[in-house]
């Protein structure tokens, strides 16, 4: 598949990250990225921007593996590897003008094949037509959740950072399920890290396209909250650690096209930027 790269763009994302990377520590922050072999590796974000390799996922008490290095950006990953990758539909007046609000949770899936990370190009399907950005924070599992109150259920979650449900409307008005339209590989990016540790009902997200803003609303907003949302999915899915949960886009969303930059902001995470390819 061929992509129209604007290298502009390109450094800007990479001076952004770089600029995150040496902001001062305020929460724990983990990721996961490539090393000059290619191997992934998980790591923990240190006070002065080097990152420190671990021998496993931290939600699995990984370890300490070595000495802190510098990681570049062009090396970020995905920060999760899920299991299961469940998502939220409808979950913000914001996004529900049309129709009535919602009286049950609105659950459905997205295939782990879906999962990439910062910079990851968006594909554009050579045989979609109506291709669409959906910025939402992102729940990381830390620890099993089976059928679990809501009033336990925040203590479930291992950190937050940035999603994008990338959907093909066309495919999601006509299919017989979303299946295609949101689940197909590439269609969630994820990152550019997890925090833990931030307060769920300060979070916002936004989100921007070609530098304009397009989505903007706060978490305290949502019809359902994120121990809602994780007591009701765990009622029938047992969540593992490492497993995400997208909660939702706010307000609209736009057409894109190749060549776009979209860009989801999660207040204390950071910015996942990703550009659009080519059919």
């Amino acid at each position: 598949m061929g992509m129209n790269f604007d290298t502009r763009r390109a450094g800007r994302w990479a001076l952004a990250v770089l600029a995150v990377l040496a902001l001062p520590v305020q929460a724990a922050t983990y990721l996961r990225f490539a090393d000059e072999t290619g191997t992934a590796h998980f790591g923990e974000r240190l006070a002065d921007g080097r990152v420190q390799p671990l021998n496993g996922a931290p939600w699995a008490g990984g370890q300490a593996l070595g000495s802190p290095r510098a990681v570049d950006p062009s090396q970020l990953l995905a920060p999760v590897t899920p299991r299961s990758v469940i998502a939220i539909g409808y979950n913000y007046p914001s996004h529900t003008t049309d129709r009535p609000d919602p009286t049950a949770l609105g659950m459905f899936a997205k295939l782990p094949g879906a999962i990439t990370g910062p910079g990851a190009v968006i594909p554009y399907p050579r045989r979609a037509k109506n291709l669409h950005y959906e910025g939402e924070v992102v729940l990381v599992i830390g620890a099993p959740a089976f059928q679990v109150p809501p009033e336990e259920a925040l203590s479930k979650v291992f950190g937050f950072t940035a999603g994008n449900d990338i959907s093909e409307r066309d495919w999601q008005a006509g299919d017989l399920q979303w299946l295609r339209a949101k689940a197909s590989d590439g269609f969630g990016p994820v990152g550019p890290w997890i925090v833990t540790d931030l307060d769920p009902a300060s979070l916002t997200v936004k989100t921007f396209l070609n530098g304009a803003l397009k989505q903007s609303d706060a978490v305290k907003n949502l019809f359902f909250d994120f121990a809602t949302i994780i007591s009701e999915v765990s009622e029938t899915i047992a969540l593992e650690p490492g497993d995400i949960i997208f909660t939702g886009t706010p307000g609209t969303t736009e057409p894109m096209a190749p060549g776009d930059e979209v860009v989801v902001e999660v207040s204390g995470v950071g910015q996942l930027r990703n550009v659009v390819g080519s059919p």
